[in-house]
């Protein structure tokens, strides 16, 4: 099967982000950051969307019902059948000119998300936050640019996350304490020099290999487990944001994009590459 890449949903969103397949939902749920819109997409291309009221990083699946949303005030969990908002927590209330960025699930279902400086000028700023299932917040890797590429080996025992910023575009690779939920022996894994794009969204594939959304590059860069680029898929948008693998077989690498003014451009739809060959991860809800 020769590799295609079709518009999945023509959704001209302002800023794409933060794709998830729910398995239990057989949907991706995925983000209009600026929009302030919430997405649902069938497998059958039906799109449903939910009005969050203010811009949304990153969401998850909950074990509970509903979803778990990282937004521009904080945490919150969020009833899909009422369209009710539940505040958890801000923990960067003293920073108003950030909000929330890349983010996802661990395999044991507590819920990271990153931050970064809203407009203006880049500042570095940002840091990812671990949510906990007891609730608890913990920060992590402060002096981000543009948090992004949170992603975990399918054994759950290596984390992923990058800075997009052009000054740094680089991924890194920690080891990660399944029982603790805690990174250490951060090393770089990825200086995105070496290809078209900056290192926006990621995932991983069944076989361990980190997929990259190249954003501004027009790509998607798939990466082996030691770091070496194994195989590259042109896009037909400048700046592709997020993969994230779906579909009943997990085989169909749904893509995220940056929206344009351009009123015949592709730019904002979701995407969906089939033939790849590979299949994905599946991604655990948030356990909380």
């Amino acid at each position: 099967m020769s590799v295609k890449v079709e518009v999945a949903v023509p959704a001209r969103a302002q800023l794409g982000e933060g794709p998830v397949w729910d398995v239990g939902d057989q949907a991706l749920w995925w983000a209009d950051i600026s929009g302030g819109k919430i997405h649902r997409t069938g497998e059958d291309g039906s799109d449903q969307i939910h009005d969050f009221g203010e811009p949304v990083g990153c969401l998850a699946r909950r074990d509970a019902g509903g979803l778990i949303v990282a937004a521009k005030s904080g945490f919150y969990l969020y009833d899909t059948d009422t369209s009710t908002k539940t505040f958890l927590s801000d923990p960067e209330g003293d920073r108003p000119g950030n909000r929330f960025n890349d983010g996802g699930t661990d395999m044991q279902g507590r819920f990271w998300a990153g931050t970064m400086k809203d407009g203006g000028e880049p500042e570095q700023i940002g840091q990812f936050y671990r949510y906990a299932i007891n609730g608890s917040v913990t920060p992590f890797f402060d002096k981000v640019y543009t948090t992004n590429g949170l992603a975990f080996s399918p054994d759950g025992t290596t984390m992923y996350y990058s800075d997009s910023n052009p000054l740094v575009r680089t991924i890194w690779a920690c080891d990660y304490d399944i029982d603790t939920g805690t990174p250490t022996n951060r090393r770089v894994f990825f200086d995105t020099r070496e290809v078209a794009g900056r290192p926006d969204g990621g995932t991983v594939d069944s076989d361990g290999c980190y997929w990259m959304a190249g954003v501004s590059g027009a790509q998607l860069v798939r990466i082996t487990p030691q770091g070496k680029v194994d195989r590259i898929i042109d896009m037909p948008i400048e700046r592709p944001t997020k993969p994230m693998f779906g579909g009943r077989n997990l085989d169909v690498l749904y893509v995220t994009s940056i929206g344009s003014d351009m009123p015949d451009a592709l730019d904002g739809n979701l995407f969906a590459v089939t033939g790849l060959g590979v299949s994905g991860v599946e991604q655990a809800r948030f356990a909380g």
